[in-house]
This record gives structure tokens, C-alpha cells and sequence, in this order.
């Protein structure tokens, strides 16, 4: 049996160890923020480079260069051409533990930079068979930056980390040109999830409408499952000074796309989540005095439910079809599943929001609705727990409505956010290693 004092003297060498422990966490997050603030105008820099010379999916290859270049300077196990153009460094950290993904991606858009800067993209391509721009108008070139930067950091206290970190640096965010696979589905298909296998992904997003300092998150479904459907409506050509000895399929296709707007409206229930269809293009007709014999349009769904998504796919084929054929003609559906939602593990979730609160300020940490803007990230919440959040991108004091959206030619962002995005992805990585293997001592694994 053991004494009173036997027992008094194992919780003080306990505490004794606790507080050891404590100290040391302290002592390493402290370094690495010195690190991190360290580093900035590296990451400034680097994130100018890349928003100088964008590219699109699946054709990085100037960009993935640099990072691999970099993961092998700092003496990671580097692979390249992961999913086309992928890049994943491995960082083993001198003490057994979970292994830890942290993701950025790296692809530009067809749009032509109007904002006017010193870095301003001059690059042009053809896409889609037009002249345009290319433009990291979606900030996805300061997710490069900073993740080098916290592959920087994580790897200057690597003999301190319980675990290994996995950087995936992923091409075709924006989705693969067509014909292609791209993004984080074929990197999953290909493996970048195992060998060593993932316990849990962290990713951020910039954000130009969130004041810099400030975080956003939400538990649960937090972006929409996108999904794109054409729909093909055949009639029969006449002239158009007679249209009663044809089938009308113009006439059809407006009926088919008011027919869409009740699908949200009337089917679903909307009290539980958001969904959106949108008809984004028709193509029809090539004269004035003809009535073509075909029309197609083009479209996509959002949605934040399985079941709703289920039922928006369901009533699509409905609509189109019996509206198709009370007007005499045929209509041919295709829907193609595109991005799931993007899920925020809500166990993962409250575990790592007391670390962003730690890193920016409790009153600085805020959740956010639901977005109907898609994420391919959600492909890696598939396979196993992830955890996606914003980081705020816009001036201290600038009004939101003065701040242009994503995908626009006049986006921009603040590059003073950088060091804040370092640290969040450096302290959820050593937070959630801390946690995990304190859980598994307890338990005994």
C-alpha cells in the first residue's frame, strides 16, 4: 500500500514534470514567433515573386521549383510532381508522435490584373480558346509564401517536435484544365495522405474582406459542395415567322430556367441550410429569323447538405425534363460532382480553436456563417480530420465594400497578415502534437 507520503511525493515529481513541460512549450512557442517575425520580409518576398509570375493549374512548374528548392534547403525528404505539379516535404521531428499536414495551394486565374503594383502580373495566356490574363486573384500565392515560411519555422526547432509535419503544396485548386484530373482529388488518389499516413490536415485561406488580425472559422459544413450540371434541350428548326411548324427550344429554355429558381425555393428546407443553383450560360441560335434546333445552357449547384444535395440533383432532371416535354422537346441532363463540402471536423475543430485564440487574440477569433463558395480541401476532410480557416487579408480600417472580392481583376490583399498565418499554422501543428501524445500517454498507446 502506499503512503501518505509516497503518494504526496508522485503528484510533486508529476507536477514537477508538468511544469517542466510547460516551460519548455512556452519557451518553444516563443521561438518560434521570434522566427516567424524573423522571416517576414522573406515571405513578403517571396509572395511577390509569385504574384509576379502566376500560372495556371496544373502547370506550376516555375512556383513548384521554388518551393521544392526550398523544402530541400532546409533538409526535408522533398517529392515532386505529385499530382502533376505538386510538391510535399517531409519534416521528421526528433521525438516519436502524429504526423501533421499542412496545405497550400498554388494556382493562379484567367483573370487580367488591373490593380496597380510594382509586382502587377503582365502574364498572358490563352484559355478556353480567349486571349486573357493570369492573376493570383484568390491570394493563393500568399498561401505559398507563408507555408515556406512555417516550413521554415517548424524546421529550425525540428529536434523539439513530437511528430512529423507533411507540407502539400497542391496545383489546380481552381480545378484542372479540362480533359485533366487535378487538385487535392488526385493528390489524395495518389497518396499524399499516407507513407506517413495523415492524423489530421490544417489549411487557411486569406480573405481581402476581414480586417488583418482577425480569424474566422466554423465548425461543421463551413463551405458548399459545388457540383456542375448542362442541360441539353432538343427541338425542331423552323422559321421564325412561323414558329408553330417547330419546336421552340429558346422558348423551352426559359421555361427550364425559372423552372430551376423553384428547386431552392420550394423544395428545400432552407432553415437548415443554404444551397444556390445557377444557370451561368446558354448557347442557342444563329440568326434572328431562325428557330434553332438546340439550346444549351450551363450551370452550377451549391449546396451544404448531402441529403439537400441529393434533392437539388433529383429535381434538375425533374424540371427539365417534363418541362422539355410539355413543350414538344427533348432534354438531356448531365450533372458532374465536383468539390464535397468542406467539413471542419467538430471535434478537431475545439480542440484547435483555443490556439488561434492564443496566437491572435481570443476577441480577434470569430465564427463565420457558412459559405457557398467551394474549397478542394474538403477531398482531404474526406479521408481524414481537417481543419480550414480564414485569415483576414484587409487593411485595418478599410471598409469591406471598398475591398474587391476574390476572382476579380482589383483584388489585393494586406501582406502585413503574414506573420499572424505563420504562426497559426506553427502552433496548431506543435499544439496538436502536444495534445495528441499527452492523450495517448494517458490511454497508453
Amino acid at each position: 500500500m502506499i503512503s501518505y507520503k509516497q503518494r504526496f511525493q508522485i503528484f510533486a515529481g508529476l507536477a514537477l514534470i508538468a511544469q517542466t513541460v510547460n516551460a519548455q512549450q512556452t519557451s518553444l512557442s516563443a521561438r518560434m514567433d521570434k522566427t516567424a517575425e524573423g522571416l517576414e520580409k522573406k515571405v513578403v518576398a517571396w509572395r511577390r515573386d509569385f504574384h509576379q509570375y502566376p500560372e495556371l493549374g496544373n502547370r506550376e512548374f516555375r512556383t513548384a521549383g521554388k518551393v521544392a528548392a526550398h523544402l530541400q534547403a532546409l533538409g526535408m525528404e522533398v517529392k515532386t510532381g505529385v499530382g502533376k505539379t505538386g510538391v510535399v516535404g517531409i519534416l521528421r521531428g526528433g521525438k516519436p508522435g502524429p504526423v501533421v499536414a499542412l496545405r497550400a495551394d498554388m494556382d493562379g486565374l484567367p483573370v487580367t490584373e488591373r490593380v496597380d503594383l510594382p509586382f502587377k502580373s503582365e502574364v498572358r495566356t490563352e484559355y478556353n480558346n480567349q486571349q486573357t490574363g493570369i492573376m493570383h486573384a484568390c491570394g493563393h500565392d500568399s498561401h505559398v509564401a507563408m507555408l515556406m515560411g512555417a516550413a521554415e519555422v517548424l524546421a529550425s526547432v525540428k529536434n523539439e517536435l513530437h511528430g512529423t509535419v507533411k507540407f502539400i503544396f497542391q496545383p489546380a485548386e481552381e480545378g484542372a484544365p479540362q480533359g485533366e484530373e487535378g487538385g487535392a482529388y488526385l493528390m489524395v488518389k495518389e497518396g499524399v495522405l499516407d507513407n506517413p499516413k495523415v492524423d489530421a490536415i490544417f489549411g487557411l485561406h486569406i480573405n481581402s474582406q476581414t480586417e488583418v488580425g482577425t480569424i474566422k472559422y466554423r465548425p461543421g459544413a463551413t463551405m458548399a459542395a459545388v457540383d456542375q450540371f448542362a442541360i441539353k434541350l432538343k427541338g425542331k428548326q423552323t422559321h421564325g415567322a412561323s414558329p408553330w411548324s417547330g419546336v421552340d427550344p429558346i422558348v423551352t429554355a426559359s421555361q427550364v430556367v425559372m423552372g430551376l429558381q423553384t428547386i431552392v425555393s420550394r423544395n428545400l428546407p432552407l432553415t437548415e441550410n443554404a444551397a444556390v443553383v445557377t444557370v451561368g450560360a446558354i448557347h442557342g441560335g444563329i440568326r434572328q429569323n431562325i428557330i434553332p434546333e438546340e439550346v444549351n445552357m450551363i450551370g452550377t449547384i451549391r449546396s451544404l447538405d448531402n441529403s439537400m444535395q441529393k434533392t437539388i440533383h433529383r429535381r434538375i432532371n425533374e424540371v427539365a425534363t417534363n418541362i422539355a416535354e410539355s413543350a414538344g422537346a427533348q432534354a438531356d441532363v448531365k450533372i458532374d460532382i465536383m468539390y464535397p463540402v468542406t467539413y471542419n471536423d467538430p471535434k478537431l475543430t475545439d480542440q484547435m480553436v483555443p490556439t488561434l485564440e492564443a496566437v491572435a487574440g481570443k476577441n480577434n477569433v470569430r465564427i463565420t456563417p457558412a459559405q457557398t463558395g467551394a474549397e478542394d480541401f474538403s477531398f482531404y476532410q474526406q479521408k481524414i480530420p481537417g481543419f480550414f480557416y480564414f485569415l483576414g487579408g484587409m487593411t485595418k480600417g478599410k471598409k469591406v465594400e471598398e475591398a474587391a472580392p476574390h476572382h476579380t481583376p482589383d483584388f489585393q490583399i494586406d501582406e502585413s497578415c503574414f506573420v499572424l498565418g505563420m504562426k497559426t499554422l506553427c502552433h496548431l501543428t506543435v499544439d496538436y502534437m502536444s495534445q495528441t501524445g499527452k492523450v495517448a500517454a494517458v490511454s497508453g498507446k
